[in-house]
């Protein structure tokens, strides 16, 4: 009999000046948490931040995220880009202990399949203490692509999420299990789950 799979914490944060002023409506959080809830089959408690474009306050809430509120993953949404305004890798950067760039180039590499202008995008992900922190585009659709990657060419493209539970696992975070009609998370044969 399969043990019952713990619940994750995690910290969806959509970082728009218009969006966090209630110019229009965000579709950053519902984007995240309508893939993830597809991706995961463990229940998910979830930490939503709508916050404008400052360097400061995204930095204070990643740090609250993972620090206090015990998030084990947090994406964020927006804010990627070259404009002077788009500052969430330099905020993401800032509260790093590690920087993880594979996550970057992969979903750069993921979105050029889709467009040139992916290697204007500047996503970063970091560990800081047992939580990964990823940068995701700003646009729904191609937040999915970026987590789901293109399974069906020849030769696949790999999305990031597929990498996601083992390297939590690495640091020390719950064992995330996924749908595998969604995502297939990737592990080497040697890792077994805690407690089983």
């Amino acid at each position: 009999m399969s043990l019952p799979l713990d619940p994750v914490r995690i910290g969806v944060v959509s970082i728009s000046d218009r969006a966090s002023a209630g110019v229009y409506q965000d579709k950053g959080i519902p984007a995240l948490k309508d893939w993830l809830t597809r991706a995961l089959k463990n229940p998910i408690e979830w930490q939503e931040r709508l916050i404008p474009d400052e360097q400061a306050g995204i930095s204070a809430a990643l740090r609250e995220l993972v620090d206090e509120a015990r998030c084990a993953l947090v994406l964020t949404t927006g804010g990627t880009g070259p404009a002077p305004r788009d500052v969430t890798p330099e905020a993401t950067l800032a509260v790093a202990d590690k920087v993880m760039p594979g996550f970057g180039e992969q979903m750069r590499q993921v979105s050029l399949a889709f467009v040139p202008t992916a290697i204007l995008s500047r996503q970063v992900a970091v560990i800081r203490g047992q939580a990964l922190i990823i940068n995701l585009p700003g646009q729904p659709k191609s937040i999915a692509e970026t987590l789901t990657g293109l399974p069906e060419r020849s030769p696949p493209v790999h999305g990031i999420f597929s990498a996601v539970p083992y390297c939590i696992d690495l640091i020390g975070g719950p064992w995330l299990e996924t749908d595998e009609s969604v995502c297939k998370a990737w592990r080497p044969k040697t890792a077994v789950r805690p407690g089983s």
